[in-house]
């Protein structure tokens, strides 16, 4: 359970505690009042990432050098700080103790479901990986393991094949031990995602790596100066009824795909880390029909979870009197 999150120079907040129910909390205010942040805050201290910054500098207030989100569950404290006085850091915590990214992941456990997810079903491939990344670093810790050493290994190998391709003598052995490292945790985070993929029913298209894809590819990968094969590649299908969701989905069939799949990650995240995960609901109940909201309506109670709306109308009222309000200031 998260009971309590306080934020400094975080986004739009200076300063600013929140406590959270055990059941359901709804944050009402209207937009532009700093809802999402909250979210973003809480999900942060899952993954140890955003789910919606591209430069982690913007998180810290305009005009501050530091910015702090605690959060603090039944027995854990958990905080992140941006420190940016002199070189930029972005250090992790666990009650008081500083930790690695891969070691602060996974403390606490969230499923977050907004408006903007639909991007994971029409957008790029990137975005679809950035997807599974989220969700499998904070359920399996062998992943993030994976994930780490394969970004680096990859970003050491793409440096070789710039060298190599600027005709400077590179040899073979150069890149046996990046490609050593490349194929062992690739092959963790394949399994991985194949695992997850199938639990959601959804179709893997895997660029598989192996050494002999590698000495099959090498005289382009020189060429191209990056490696082309890998789970850095790695894409995913939605297709429902035959129709392929990203070419020939319209925008109400892709809502209602990517409601589907984050049913479905809830009961995946439940299942592997036998602990069930924080729903976060971002401003939902203006993207879904009637039916729909009464579907998301019947998964809040199973677990604790913090949504945000601009319309108490959009609630059944049947169901506001079991919900803990917080209303943000216009």
């Amino acid at each position: 359970m998260l009971k309590k999150l306080s934020l400094q120079n975080f986004r739009n907040y200076t300063k600013r505690e929140f406590g959270f129910s055990p059941g359901t909390t709804l944050i009402v205010g209207d937009n532009a009042v700093g809802k999402t942040n909250v979210l973003e805050a809480i999900y942060e201290l899952a993954t140890g990432k955003s789910f919606r910054a591209e430069n982690e500098r913007e998180q810290t207030r305009v005009g501050e050098k530091v910015s702090r989100i605690v959060g603090e569950l039944d027995d854990t404290t958990l905080e992140i700080i941006w420190d940016g006085r002199e070189r930029f850091q972005k250090l992790y915590r666990v009650n008081g103790v500083g930790k690695r990214l891969v070691d602060f992941a996974g403390w606490l456990r969230v499923v977050a479901f907004s408006p903007q997810d639909i991007e994971i079903v029409a957008d790029s491939p990137s975005t679809r990986r950035q997807y599974l990344d989220l969700v499998l670093a904070q359920a399996h810790k062998d992943y993030r393991l994976a994930a780490s050493i394969y970004e680096r290994a990859l970003r050491a190998r793409n440096r070789l094949l710039r060298v190599a391709r600027d005709q400077r003598l590179v040899t073979r052995t150069q890149f046996d031990y990046w490609d050593k490292l490349l194929i062992e945790n690739g092959g963790i985070i394949h399994q991985r995602r194949k695992v997850f993929l199938d639990f959601l029913g959804l179709i893997y298209d895997h660029s598989v790596i192996s050494a002999e894809r590698l000495e099959k590819y090498r005289a382009e990968e020189v060429a191209a100066a990056m490696t082309l094969v890998g789970p850095h590649r790695d894409d995913f299908k939605v297709i429902i009824n035959g129709k392929n969701m990203k070419s020939f989905g319209s925008r109400g069939e892709q809502r209602l795909a990517i409601f589907d799949i984050k049913l479905k990650e809830l009961d995946y995240v439940e299942k592997a880390t036998n602990e069930k995960p924080l729903l976060l609901l971002d401003d939902i109940f203006s993207e879904l029909d009637p039916t729909n909201r009464h579907r998301i309506l019947e998964v809040i109670p199973k677990q604790q979870t913090i949504m945000t709306t601009t319309d108490l109308h959009l609630v059944q009222k049947s169901h506001l009197s079991g919900f803990s309000l917080c209303r943000l200031p216009s």
